[in-house]
């Protein structure tokens, strides 16, 4: 069965999970604000499930259409093929949003959409009542300026859900962030990677996955796994494809440093949890005690407030980072900071800027290797 596929990412990562997605294989590739679509069959939903790491989540899109009343956002829903994914014991939940439209309660949308695709499978299976208690069929819908879009998730929690982090520190980067940074740096098999305000490691770990080609979604399930319509033998094809990939004899090592003991031993045990344990050091040490490794690249995301004490803190903060990674070509770094006035407090002009947002912050991604 032939799918068209959408994975959102963060506004920022377009580029660079496009790249992702013709690499697995996707065909027709569209890429706009926030997400890329694709086409492609079972194997290839599977695949970028697996593989995908910068984006949040695999979605076949159903149809989009314009609504403006109940009646219009109903008879649109209904004529989708509904009967085509769910089956008649299944269990299709309704979420979603909408944002500047005339159809502005999310809750009534939800009901509606609900009833339209009832109405449909009742007609199509002859039966009024469902009784919802097999596979979780996701319906995600998003409504903006009056445009409904509607898909079913096949991925279930978030792809950055990789299965490696059951805890973690105060604010943590999310870890399709840290894997699109960690693409813009160009991590390979030979790296040696330096995170020296490190937290939970997930650049650390990201980084290791990278070097040694392991899938993102390796130690985790995927919400499609249990569809009727995608067979085990495609994910069993994927998984055993994806361990015969993964490199073994690579010259890759990760030094990860943070002043806070927990985080170290957050970072430790994360790493273990990943698989990559072997490969990554982890230690207790303040920024201020640093010193540089060499050969490294050096990609961190200093913590920065929202109150004027915390501010200065991390402007402080920056200056010490300026004085003591010291970056150059042999000796790269990658920072993340949605301070506007970064560079000035680390006491260099970044040699390449590129705009990211973590979660709803805006931020800057301070390259430096001149």
């Amino acid at each position: 069965m032939e799918y068209r596929l959408v994975v959102p990412c963060h506004f920022g990562l377009e580029s660079t999970l496009s790249y992702e997605v013709k690499k697995l294989g996707g065909e027709n590739v569209s890429v706009t604000d926030g997400k890329v679509s694709f086409s492609g069959d079972e194997l290839t939903l599977a695949k970028a499930n697996l593989w995908i790491a910068t984006g949040e989540r695999v979605l076949i899109e159903l149809g989009s259409f314009e609504a403006r009343s109940f009646e219009e956002l109903f008879q649109g829903v209904r004529a989708l093929p509904w009967e085509q994914y769910i089956g008649k014991l299944d269990e299709f939940p309704v979420v979603g949003h909408s944002l500047n439209s005339k159809l502005h309660s999310v809750p009534d949308c939800q009901s509606i959409i609900k009833k339209a695709i009832v109405t449909r499978l009742g007609e199509k299976y002859g039966i009024r009542h469902f009784e919802e208690s097999g596979a979780r069929h996701r319906v995600r819908f998003s409504i903006h300026k009056d445009k409904v879009s509607v898909c079913l998730d096949t991925t279930g929690e978030g792809l950055h859900k990789r299965g490696y982090r059951r805890v973690s520190n105060a604010a943590p980067i999310k870890e399709t962030l840290a894997a699109g940074i960690v693409d813009l740096a160009r991590i390979r098999r030979d790296t040696i990677v330096c995170d020296p305000m490190c937290g939970s490691g997930t650049f650390l770990i990201e980084s290791a996955y990278k070097a040694h080609n392991i899938a993102s979604g390796l130690r985790r399930s995927f919400e499609a796994q249990k569809w009727e319509q995608i067979p085990e033998t495609v994910w069993q094809q994927v998984r055993t494809e994806a361990m015969d990939s993964i490199i073994k004899d690579s010259d890759f090592r990760a030094y990860g440093f943070d002043i806070d003991e927990f985080a170290c031993e957050l970072s430790a045990a994360n790493a273990k949890k990943a698989g990559v344990a072997s490969r990554i050091e982890v230690k207790q040490r303040d920024i201020r005690s640093h010193e540089p490794i060499k050969g490294a690249v050096t990609i961190v995301n200093p913590p920065y407030g929202e109150r004027l004490l915390e501010i200065r803190e991390a402007e402080q903060l920056y200056k010490v980072l300026g004085q003591k990674l010291c970056p150059d070509r042999d000796n790269p770094c990658f920072i993340i900071s949605p301070h506007e006035e970064f560079e000035r407090f680390f006491g260099r002009k970044a040699d390449k800027k590129r705009k990211l947002y973590n979660g709803m912050i805006k931020c800057d991604l301070y390259m430096y290797f001149k």
